[in-house]
């Protein structure tokens, strides 16, 4: 049941609902509305990360030891069964909420999200993805869940300009940007074999963690800029640092699927249990 809940991305989007209500919540008391609106992002993710992994090429690559990828082999239906019903989900509160109104906004944002792992164009005698383009992959994650977690609560709320959704939109996205490293990490060997350009590819482990230290430090100045209290924010960007520290891409898989992945629960669970 653990490996179902982690490699069925579960406990992902259950950490991407609670930020994105969590968000919402520092502006207005929560709604049934809002409610929902966690629920799109709960079902928005499930689809995403369940497509990915059930992508045929994926299915093709050796799982060279992985929990996860075996996991993922042995229930590509039970994963691509997921994806659907959180298509369906997804697609009803869409329409339910009215928000094909921003489909000038969300569009692209799906795009993005639904591609990242297509190779949708054919460059040098073979076919990329948007994930190969070197350097590009932990960034594009983190502007994505970024945007999707704080812009979702922001249409829906339409707060005045004056609350710092700016500063809010930075922290999160340093914070994400810094715990993809540790994924990158984790993926290191395959990635250098697939001459996939990504930090620990190219800094080495030590110059990638330096490099997800420094987003974390970003991660802090956003925070404080904003007038977030120190205590959530300070165990937020700890836990954080200490996984960026400890991780090596000898880890076991709880420790990138469950403690990695939970470090973005912290601060919205620490935040919506508070209130």
């Amino acid at each position: 049941m653990l490996n179902a809940l982690l490699f069925s991305s579960g406990w992902l989007a259950l950490a991407a609902a609670a930020q994105a209500l969590a968000t919402l919540a520092l502006w207005a008391p929560l709604t049934s509305a809002g409610y929902r609106m966690a629920a799109l992002v709960l079902a928005a993710t499930l689809l995403v990360y369940n497509l990915d992994a059930v992508l045929p090429f994926k299915h093709l690559q050796p799982a060279a030891g992985s929990l996860r990828k075996v996991w993922q082999q042995q229930h590509r239906r039970v994963l691509a069964a997921l994806a659907s019903l959180a298509a369906a989900v997804g697609a009803a509160l869409v329409w339910h909420d009215g928000w094909l109104a921003h489909a000038g906004w969300l569009a692209p944002l799906a795009g993005l999200a639904l591609l990242y792992s297509w190779p949708i164009w054919r460059w040098r005698g073979r076919w990329w993805a948007l994930r190969e383009i070197p350097m590009l992959k932990g960034f594009l994650i983190a502007g994505v869940w970024s945007a999707v977690t704080v812009g979702l609560p922001v249409l829906l709320r339409r707060p005045p300009v004056l609350l710092p959704v700016e500063q809010l939109f930075g922290q999160r996205f340093c914070l994400v940007a810094a715990l993809t490293v540790v994924f990158d990490i984790r993926d290191l060997s395959r990635d250098r074999a697939a001459h996939l350009r990504t930090l620990p590819v190219w800094l080495g482990q030590a110059g990638a963690k330096a490099v997800a230290l420094v987003l974390l430090a970003g991660a802090m100045a956003f925070g404080l800029w904003r007038g977030t209290g120190p205590g959530i924010l300070g165990i937020t960007v700890g836990l954080a640092a200490a996984v960026v520290l400890a991780a090596r891409e000898q880890r076991h898989e709880y420790f990138f699927a469950l403690l990695t992945d939970g470090v973005l629960l912290v601060p919205a669970a620490l935040y919506l249990g508070l209130r």
